[in-house]
């Protein structure tokens, strides 16, 4: 009899990649699920900070100032967007999300000074109620939109793409579509919603400049305008959408998460965010609008102060958040481990976003699960979450001797791996060295 400690596991077939593979041929349908990639990926972990020391003068912690502020549209909008934070909630759509969820965000983002956003399928009451900076996706589907909710927005979106799916299009499980989901998005109850992978009324960027044209007329020139793409090609997509007119990009790296997408998506197409803001930053550069006029908004697997003052180091304006928004007002919370372990899962493991039944009440449109979630102790939770990260950005800024979290730059930078260094385009730690470029 072969000893157990004699097998050996395949590197190229291992256990998970043989129970996909008998899955697959058992079911004959492709893996649908939430949550985010979970390959290993290069992050922004992969970089370092320099503090200052004796070349580098530091500033006194909490006694010298350190601004925190961003303004959108200054230069085209009547009401430019103000922020008192550089940290903004991504789109996540009432349908994949509870009304308990939406309204969680919009108070978080409220108390923090920051703006949040609405994702696929319409603007709802309680998040515009709760959201003094409220931004309006435009989404290829149309569902939900009408030119009265946009013109209630502080600011309007066009999403291009997102980052768990460049090139794809939404879905929306008809366990989650019920009757006031449907209403919303004219849509039937109880049945698959696929969204768009491209907008029906334009097919390139000559057109896309039309379209924000005309979304500047219907809000009477009041409010920025947003393009977000998930990063495939963000130095050639950022270009174009300046050319089209945006007040901002969002580039939405393959570390973002989604509520339902085809697994293939999430783990195999897009380039990582370490990669993504440094191309995005090229192509404004170039435009001569970086920093300036034309804002850059990183996404894509932020988590902690450190991935926001290392995307700002990296050249962006902002960052903007939406796994760990969730995660912060009670997603995968322990204190539900037993109804996790009933749907063979575990807290801390469960990515069936798209399945309806979140213990949570997070994603889900059950009511009695929803139930679980106060809106008014998860918007505290949120907010307490986007201090700790602008604190903690500001602790690394005034290390690098920075009055400003926008002052922080590549310089102030150095990677742990010749791949980190190649990507971020800043030296191997040690070296001045960077794969490609010196």
């Amino acid at each position: 009899m072969t000893e157990r400690w004699n097998l050996r596991e395949s590197y190229t077939y291992d256990r998970n990649v043989i129970a996909e593979i008998q899955r697959a041929a058992n079911t004959g349908i492709y893996r649908i699920r939430g949550w985010g990639a979970k390959r290993e990926l290069p992050t922004l972990d992969d970089l370092v900070v320099l503090g200052a020391s004796m070349s580098r003068y530091p500033l006194e912690g909490y006694r010298e100032a350190c601004g925190t502020d961003v303004v959108i549209g200054a230069e085209t909008s009547e009401r430019p967007v103000q922020l008192d934070i550089p940290v903004t909630i991504a789109g996540m759509s009432f349908g994949s999300l509870s009304a308990q969820a939406k309204e969680s965000l919009g108070r978080g983002a409220n108390a923090a000074g920051t703006s949040t956003t609405t994702g696929d399928g319409g603007m709802t009451p309680e998040e515009r109620g709760h959201s003094k900076t409220l931004v309006y996706q435009y989404l290829p589907s149309r569902y939900g939109m009408n030119p009265n909710d946009l013109r209630k927005a502080d600011a309007i979106e066009v999403v291009v793409g997102q980052g768990a799916k460049p090139g794809g299009g939404g879905m929306l499980m008809g366990q989650k579509i019920n009757q006031r989901v449907a209403e919303m998005r004219t849509l039937p109850e109880g049945i698959d919603q696929r969204s768009a992978c491209r907008h029906p009324d334009w097919t390139g960027p000559d057109d896309l400049e039309i379209k924000i044209i005309e979304l500047r007329e219907i809000t009477d020139h009041q409010v920025p305008v947003y393009v977000k793409v998930g990063a495939a090609r963000p130095y050639y997509d950022t270009a174009l959408a300046v050319k089209a007119g945006a007040d901002a990009v969002v580039v939405d790296g393959m570390q973002g998460g989604t509520a339902a997408t085809q697994d293939v998506f999430i783990e195999h197409v897009g380039i990582p965010t370490i990669a993504a803001i440094p191309e995005s930053v090229r192509a404004l550069q170039e435009l001569g609008v970086h920093r300036g006029s034309v804002k850059l908004i990183a996404a894509g697997g932020m988590r902690s102060g450190a991935d926001v003052a290392k995307s700002l180091a990296l050249g962006a304006d902002a960052v903007s958040i939406g796994t760990a928004a969730l995660i912060a007002i009670g997603d995968n919370d322990p204190a539900y481990e037993d109804d996790y372990r009933a749907l063979g899962s575990s807290a801390g493991y469960w990515d069936d976003f798209q399945a309806g039944n979140d213990p949570a009440g997070i994603t889900t449109q059950d009511p009695e699960l929803a139930s679980r979630l106060d809106p008014e102790i998860g918007g505290r939770r949120l907010a307490n979450y986007l201090r700790v990260l602008t604190q903690e950005t500001q602790i690394i800024a005034r290390a690098c001797g920075k009055s400003h979290v926008h002052n922080l730059e590549p310089e102030d930078l150095a990677a742990l791996t010749v791949e980190a260094a190649a990507m971020a385009k800043v030296p191997l730690a040690g070296t001045t060295w960077i794969p490609g470029v010196s």
